[in-house]
């Protein structure tokens, strides 16, 4: 784990952090989406403030962890997305991740002028927090310690676990919607 060897070089230190942090920051922030409401009566207010303080570190971390590597590697080649071969593509798909998280981002930004696609565009989140655990499970340092492995691992789980309820509540908000209407 970062913390717990040595630090002989402070970048690598400093972009293992910012990516560990960014994925967790947007992975709980993409897991609580599902459950709006009842973090709303938590708080007992709005969850928007929330979810933006995350939104804000989910694209301020994963942006300074290619940075972090390309200063401290003198490699600018870090944002370059590398497609082949397969195994160096899925190895590397955190460059494209980092792409498609600011392509989400700008769905939320434009929701106004694309009112029924932008769920669609901030729904690559859940794509980008896929490539991002492939590229750690693939390369990522602290991948090697089961304890972050399992953890990491565990979380894209549940993401998926998440995504699946919230779709399946929509859909039981569809059908009752048809039904009161059929009935009407």
């Amino acid at each position: 784990m970062v913390l717990t060897e040595p630090a002989d070089d402070l970048f690598n230190v400093l972009a293992r952090l910012a990516a560990l942090w960014g994925f967790l920051s947007l992975g709980i922030a993409t897991l609580l989406t599902p459950f709006l409401r009842e973090i709303m009566k938590v708080l007992g207010g709005p969850f928007l403030p929330v979810h933006h303080t995350f939104a804000a570190v989910r694209l301020l971390l994963p942006t300074l962890h290619p940075v972090i590597i390309a200063i401290g590697a003198l490699i600018p080649v870090a944002f370059i997305p590398v497609f082949s071969p397969r195994e160096r593509s899925w190895a590397l798909a955190g460059r494209p991740a980092l792409y498609l998280l600011y392509i989400a981002f700008a769905g939320v930004l434009l929701r106004r002028s694309i009112p029924k696609y932008w769920r669609w565009v901030h729904g690559l989140m859940y794509v980008v927090l896929l490539f991002a655990v492939v590229h750690g499970n693939l390369i990522g340092t602290d991948f090697e310690n089961p304890i972050i492995r399992v953890l990491f691992n565990t979380l894209i789980v549940l993401v998926v676990v998440a995504f699946a309820l919230k779709r399946w509540r929509m859909a039981q908000k569809k059908r009752a919607a048809s039904g009161r209407r059929s009935r009407a």
